[in-house]
Order: structure tokens, then sequence, then C-alpha cells
């Protein structure tokens, strides 16, 4: 995890107060989600378990374990950087509409 957002996400959890089913209300109102009582209790468990999940997560000493970018030890073999298609611009700009110095001209969108 990027040190930065640990920061953040560990003293966003740290001041964590208690959600509750208004304020699951609250954050659908403001989303223009209509939820019913029933499906904003289920949203208001599953978010409690998410943040103590994450809680545990954060309780866990990694200081000495080095980031990896793949659960396996994988190398991608490398290509030859080199030209494998010939440029083909002028046949590409010969049935453009229009086109100058090079450049496809377009009618002005934005003014």
């Amino acid at each position: 995890m990027i040190p930065y957002a640990a920061s953040i996400s560990k003293g966003f959890l740290q001041g964590f107060m208690a959600l509750t089913l208004d304020d699951v209300k609250r954050v659908a109102h403001l989303a223009r989600i209509e939820i019913s009582d029933a499906v904003a209790a289920s949203v208001l468990h599953d978010l409690v378990s998410i943040f103590k999940l994450i809680e545990q997560m954060q309780a866990i000493d990694v200081s000495g374990i080095e980031p990896m970018s793949h659960a396996q030890d994988v190398v991608l073999r490398l290509r030859q950087d080199a030209v494998t298609e010939s440029d083909q611009h002028m046949l590409f700009q010969s049935v453009a509409p229009q086109v100058e110095a090079g450049l496809y001209l377009v009618p002005k969108v934005i003014e």
C-alpha cells in the first residue's frame, strides 16, 4: 500500500465513529438512490464489516515486507523496439476531407 494512502485511511479509522442507519440513508439520498430500510440495514452491516476488516489489516506489521508487483515472480519477455509497419500517412490522408501540413482539419466544436 502507498504509505500516504495508508496514513490517510489509518487516521480515518482511528477517528471512525460508528455508522448509523441514518448515515447510510443520507448518503443514498445525496447519491439520489432510493433505498428501503431493509436494504439500508444490509448496506450498513456490509460497511461495518468492511471497516472492521480494514482495521484488522492495518494492525498487521508489514514494515519488513517488500512490496510486490505480481503474486508470482514472473518476468515479461521484451521485444526489440523496432518499426514493423511502413509510414502510410499520405495514403490515409489522401481520403480525408481536409488536410493541411500533414494534419487533419476538423470543424471547430468548442469556441
